[in-house]
């Protein structure tokens, strides 16, 4: 049997809820184009995604730790998986479209520059008077404007609903402007899971993260309502906190945020009354939610890995170090425009040089931007000992 568009549409119809987003409902493209013979437009989004320049580059860059600090960290790559793979986990328990969600989880944050938030934020001060900067915007133009992949249109040219759920991504770090995208609306529920996937996400894999490097020490734990909670479901009393203890520590914790957020969404949206996709929008609240209990509780671990983790002398090293290095890379490339690639000329006149420049700098790697940088530095010793020589 073969399972064509309008059969995957078909299953659609008889398996999601009545909330969940059906791929034959999409307000579609900006550009026509015949779809796919076996792949819904949502599926094919998804594969777009997957092939750009700006997904694989996530690969070398930060999550919290820069790539030279080693190689079994989360890096925004394996982020991004992991968020795509919760996301799936929670549409297909909530009957919601898990190939939107997975879209939108892949899209999340391929706008993030090199260093992570420090490296947005840097880019951010530099631009303040062009703009600024900001990864969710950023994300979205390079779906629409940044990818070249097809001769009569720049950008993936993805479906409205996903576009829509990548302006409209908002967690704790992530704060959502959806201009030209229905502002006054809520994400749709894919966007909304795409959400509570990445929050989850990121919070599991940092204290993993901060535990495996020693930056955090499962002792300085012990006062967080959900670490207890993690630690009596597996009868864990020592503080001697081995690799596979730890492991099956964040299992839990993952397992136990995934049930929480399900069953609460369940009952919001029974509560809610909304029978459509488009009712789960017209709330004035978000359905995907966590117990009020378990709120508490991840913001608290939210609070305690901003102060412990995020600006451990360490990390805030790094950050540091990535602030100085973007400042002298754009500082460089707006003094000495002939040293951008030649390809970004005619973006210079098309999007102004400072744009050009901030455009070419998020799409490095940690890797790329450190050997841009040490280029850089190398030129200027050298201008300076010709200089001394003279």
């Amino acid at each position: 049997m073969l399972m064509t568009r309008t059969t995957l549409h078909s299953h659609e119809k008889s398996t999601l809820a009545p909330y969940g987003f059906r791929s034959e409902s999409s307000q579609g493209r900006k550009h026509t184009q015949s779809e796919a013979r076996y792949r819904t437009p949502f599926q094919r989004d998804r594969d777009r995604i997957l092939h750009t320049t700006a997904f694989r580059r996530l690969e070398y860059k930060t999550q919290v730790f820069v790539n030279t600090e080693g190689d079994y960290y989360r890096t925004r790559l394996t982020h991004t998986l992991e968020v795509a793979q919760l996301g799936r986990t929670i549409a297909r328990a909530l009957g919601a479209n898990e190939d939107l969600v997975e879209a939108i989880c892949l899209a999340h944050d391929l706008g993030h520059p090199p260093f992570g938030h420090s490296g947005e934020r840097t880019l951010d001060e530099l631009l303040v008077k062009h703009g600024g900067f900001d990864h969710n915007k950023q994300s979205l133009r390079i779906v629409t404007q940044i990818e070249k992949r097809y001769p009569n249109f720049v950008g993936l040219n993805l479906t409205w609903e996903v576009r829509e759920g990548i302006v409209k991504h908002e967690t704790e770090y992530d704060k959502t402007n959806a201009r030209h995208y229905n502002p006054d609306l809520r994400g749709h529920v894919e966007a909304q899971i795409a959400n509570a996937a990445d929050e989850l996400a990121y919070c599991a894999h940092d204290l993993d993260d901060g535990l495996r490097s020693g930056l955090l020490r499962s002792h300085q734990l012990s006062t967080l309502a959900l670490w207890q909670r993690v630690r009596a479901s597996i009868a864990w009393e020592s503080d001697d906190l081995e690799e596979l203890t730890r492991h099956c520590m964040i299992r839990r914790l993952i397992g136990l945020e995934t049930r929480d957020l399900v069953s609460s969404t369940n009952t919001a949206m029974e509560t809610s009354g909304s029978s459509t996709a488009s009712d789960i929008q017209r709330l004035d609240h978000n359905v995907v939610t966590w117990s009020p209990e378990l709120s508490r509780e991840n913001q608290e671990v939210r609070a305690f890995l901003l102060e412990n983790l995020y600006r451990h002398p360490r990390v805030a090293r790094m950050a540091a170090r990535a602030d100085t290095i973007i400042g002298d890379l754009f500082n460089a490339y707006i003094k000495n425009p002939e040293r951008l690639p030649s390809s970004t000329g005619e973006h210079v006149q098309a999007r102004g040089l400072e744009r050009t420049v901030c455009d070419y700098i998020a799409g490095m790697t940690d890797r790329f931007a450190l050997e841009e940088h040490a280029k850089i530095k190398g030129d200027t010793v050298s201008m300076q000992n010709t200089i001394g020589a003279i």
